[in-house]
């Protein structure tokens, strides 16, 4: 009888190898051997043109490079993981907040039109990228739309910007609001740090990349809230049934029974948040290809510079593999304080 179950385990065992296998050779292709590819060649000196083959091996020089040197690659590393910082800080959260509000908008039973609201708001999430940043490249224009509907609300009032080519930073304008300038502010702000001073720093996302911002949030809510949908729509009705008959009000039942249900979906769709801000490209390549002023320079985007613009593909790669280490050291952290909370 035990060889008889042993022989079956066996076969399930064989069986289930064989269904894995096909699926298993498409991961091991198109992300283990990548993945081992450019951890390797970020060792070492290759351009992206010449045959991987002629590169020589130099070790850590382009980790060097990057995080020690003291040069323009440094400075730009830096400057480039602030930027993408600040584009995840105001992203994400904006993003999940908005996201879980329209699903529990949509998600309510009495709603009217309710199919076509879903349609609507997930439709940005499927559209070309490229396409939106062409549009909204248009609407920041000085005479675009956007400043043209400011001024009218606004009765004349309004300054038309140049949102895509306004290198100031949004802290340092409310700091200049209250008198405090580069030049006539503390003499601690001009204090070099990581190749850019305590006043860069602490600019926070300029104009050109708080445009970003609030594009790219506009066009990946519709996916965080078909996400946070599903998982609205698997909670059991008894839980709010008995939240009622308990004299449970609607705030309460959101805050007491709806949020700490969705937590292991807000975790899911905060990771996917972070990792998609930490690798924004195409709108950053489209609109304003790292500028104006190196403000809108992300990680991504550096990625791509020095591999195929510079032909410096091993310096591209470690930062590449940089860029995997901050994401993943942020998924854990995240992880951490979820599991912390439960």
């Amino acid at each position: 009888m035990a060889t008889g179950i042993r022989q079956q385990d066996r076969q399930d065992a064989i069986a289930g190898w064989l269904f894995m296998t096909p699926a298993l050779i498409v991961l091991g292709v198109f992300l283990v051997i990548p993945i081992v590819f450019a951890a390797y060649y970020s060792l070492t000196n290759w351009n992206g043109i010449s045959p991987p083959a002629t590169a020589d091996f130099v070790g850590m020089e382009n980790y060097r490079l990057i995080l020690t040197e003291g040069g323009i690659r440094q400075a730009d590393f830096f400057r480039a993981l602030k930027n993408t910082t600040y584009f995840a800080l105001g992203v994400v959260p904006l993003q999940t907040a908005l996201a879980l509000a329209l699903a529990v908008v949509v998600n309510q039973r009495g709603l009217r039109f309710k199919d076509f609201f879903r349609t609507a708001y997930y439709f940005p999430s499927i559209t070309s990228s490229i396409a939106i940043s062409l549009i909204f490249l248009f609407l920041y224009q000085r005479s675009g739309l956007i400043n043209q509907v400011l001024e009218f609300v606004t009765f004349g009032a309004w300054e038309p910007i140049p949102w895509l080519t306004d290198a100031r930073g949004l802290i340092h304008i409310v700091l200049e609001w209250m008198g405090i300038t580069l030049r006539g502010g503390p003499e601690f702000l001009r204090t070099q740090i990581l190749g850019m001073t305590i006043w860069d720093w602490i600019s926070g996302p300029s104009v050109a990349l708080a445009a970003i911002m609030l594009m790219n949030t506009w066009t990946t809510i519709g996916t965080m809230m078909i996400i946070f949908l599903a998982a609205l729509q698997d909670i059991p009705d008894f839980v709010y049934e008995a939240a009622q008959i308990d004299g449970a009000s609607g705030w309460q039942t959101f805050r007491n029974i709806t949020l700490p249900l969705l937590r292991p979906t807000m975790f899911f769709a905060i990771t996917l948040g972070l990792i998609g801000t930490y690798q924004v490209f195409d709108q950053v390549y489209v609109m304003t290809a790292g500028g104006p002023a190196k403000t809108t320079l992300t990680m991504a985007y550096i990625v791509y510079r020095n591999g195929f613009r510079n032909s410096e593909m091993g310096l591209g790669l470690a930062t590449a593999v940089l860029l995997f280490v901050i994401i993943f050291l942020l998924t854990m952290l995240q992880r951490r304080i979820t599991e912390e909370r439960k």
